[in-house]
């Protein structure tokens, strides 16, 4: 990745984190709630499994496993390298993008990032 795309990436998930005064963008949004992992609906991965993005443009992140929850303003994009941690059988990962400051955890739909 480029110094200007890992810059462009950084910024944009520092500004959607830190959201307005008084308000976190990762405040869980209403009616969205993740699913308990390590379930028989969300089995986990052991080991976790790395994963790099694929396709083309931004993959969106969801603060639940539905189209309804997208967290504003954070996404990666094509060959970002993410960590997924469990899958749900309707096609969305748990996954991390760990940026030096942080680790951002989030659900991403799972046809982007294997």
């Amino acid at each position: 990745m480029t110094i200007i795309k890992t810059l462009l990436v950084h910024i944009a998930l520092g500004a959607a984190l830190l959201g307005p005064p008084g308000r976190s963008a990762l405040a869980e949004t209403a009616g969205c709630k993740e699913p308990a992992t390590g379930t028989k609906d969300v089995p986990v991965f052991s080991p976790p499994l790395s994963n790099v993005v694929k396709g083309t443009g931004r993959l969106q992140f969801y603060s639940a496993p539905s189209l309804r929850c997208p967290m504003a303003g954070v996404f990666v994009i094509p060959r970002d390298e993410l960590i997924a941690y469990a899958q749900t059988d309707d096609g969305w990962s748990s996954v991390m993008y760990q940026i030096p400051e942080q680790a951002i955890m989030s659900w991403v739909g799972s046809d982007r990032n294997d």
